[in-house]
């Protein structure tokens, strides 16, 4: 979820973006990283069916959907490396069909290990989206169109986020978790060729050795690094383990809300966060400021989680309202990644947004399966169809520990150096 060395270490080779080529590769590019959203929520919709059919519990199918993080996070700063040497136009294909193969050995997966397997396949393949699409935006583009490119792109990830729900729920249904798995994948192979035949590669280059090292010990020595981690972790959080998890079961069970328009509610964070990231891009731009939005979205995001997790009985009109604006405060964790890069010298650049993008989706890989311990921790033995049905305090706890994990986001945005937008390192 950010733009890494690729995206800032190459010389613009494009015309400023006024080619129909340039747009529809970085629309394409938008597409993986959609995409790649699809595949991340998609587990919020099956929440029923794989706890059933691997006869599993909240923590268990928690770190199962997870594993997806686990390799999305944990090769970010590789794959700007890669992006670098190899370009996006292969690295893009290639990894797309490297998603086809992870969603056909989840689609038949008969056991836990096997589905993880298929899910680190998955998170590992796309996680190569944003950063390829970043380095398209700066081959393509100019860099006054920077934050525009972050915006839109995030706002394409929502929109997959989106898909991933109710639509996809629609897919579920109607053919089975294991067939809708299959048709991810089609959708990747059908990606993969388009993205061959449209994008071009423009300057490459490879790293020094010793420089790199050099970027990497600067980057994770530079307090402003982990300040704007922490900032995107917390942000990132609710969308991830809660939105993209646990809120659909916790509207129909503390709600009452049908398992349909639950998929839909749940939406709403994502459809907020897309929303509001072009906006929140641009007025940053404009005014020359990054940490009041960014402190103003931790607080209402910590205000949405509380009134959800906290206040009774709230009507289904006002939960819509709520997780959009929610969504809101969430999106201004774009603008720790422009913190990041305009604190951070140009040849450890890629190393330090690396840090930041490894943290951000780190949060899906340790708070799904967090969330889900403690709702196994308060679970009462309640079963239907061999689904797990939590209570109401186990629910509560569990966004008490997203509001405090904002808490801890707020206290890192405060201590954010301001740049005014400016480059001051």
């Amino acid at each position: 979820m950010s733009a890494t060395s690729g995206a800032t270490t190459r010389t613009n080779t494009g015309d400023g973006g006024g080619s129909l080529r340039a747009v529809l590769a970085f629309s394409l590019g938008c597409s993986f990283f959609g995409y790649a959203f699809v595949q991340r929520v998609a587990p919020s919709v099956m929440v029923d069916d794989l706890m059933r059919d691997f006869a599993v519990g909240g923590a268990v199918l928690g770190n199962l959907s997870a594993f997806y993080f686990y390799t999305y996070a944990g090769i970010q700063i590789p794959v700007g490396i890669m992006m670098d040497r190899f370009g996006p136009r292969r690295l893009l294909t290639f990894t797309l069909l490297l998603c086809v193969l992870g969603s056909a050995l989840f689609a038949y997966s008969e056991t836990i290990t096997t589905a993880s397997l298929a899910r680190a396949i998955i998170g590992g393949s796309v996680a190569f989206g944003y950063v390829g699409t970043m380095t398209i935006a700066a081959q393509q583009f100019t860099p006054q169109r920077f934050a525009l490119c972050v915006g839109i792109l995030q706002a394409v990830g929502m929109a997959g986020a989106v898909l991933g729900q109710k639509p996809f729920g629609v897919l579920v249904d109607a053919t089975g978790w294991r067939e809708a798995m299959l048709w991810t994948g089609g959708g990747a192979a059908v990606l993969a060729l388009a993205i061959w035949l449209t994008v071009r590669d423009g300057e490459r280059h490879s790293s020094n050795g010793a420089r790199l090292l050099d970027g990497i010990r600067y980057a994770l020595s530079n307090r402003e690094t982990w300040l704007n981690a922490l900032v995107g972790l917390a942000l990132t959080a609710p969308m991830l383990a809660f939105a993209g998890l646990w809120a659909i079961p916790y509207l129909k069970t503390i709600y009452g809300i049908p398992e349909t328009e639950a998929r839909g509610l749940a939406s709403m964070l994502f459809i907020g966060w897309g929303i509001a990231s072009p906006f929140v891009g641009g007025l940053s731009d404009r005014i020359g400021r990054r940490k009041p939005l960014i402190v103003g979205g931790v607080l209402m995001s910590m205000t949405g989680l509380a009134t959800v997790g906290f206040v009774p009985g709230i009507p289904t009109a006002l939960l819509y309202v709520i997780f959009i604006l929610t969504g809101f405060g969430g999106c201004t964790m774009i603008l720790a990644f422009a913190l990041c890069r305009e604190t951070t010298p140009l040849w450890a650049r890629g190393a330090a947004l690396g840090v930041v993008n490894g943290a951000v989706t780190a949060s899906g890989a340790l708070f799904q399966p967090l969330l889900g311990w403690v709702l196994d921790s308060y679970w009462q033995g309640a079963e239907v169809a061999g689904a797990r049905i939590y209570t109401a305090d186990g629910y509560q706890v569990a966004i008490m520990v997203l509001v405090a994990t904002n808490g801890i986001g707020l206290i890192a945005a405060l201590c954010l150096r301001e740049t005014h937008g400016r480059q001051l390192a």
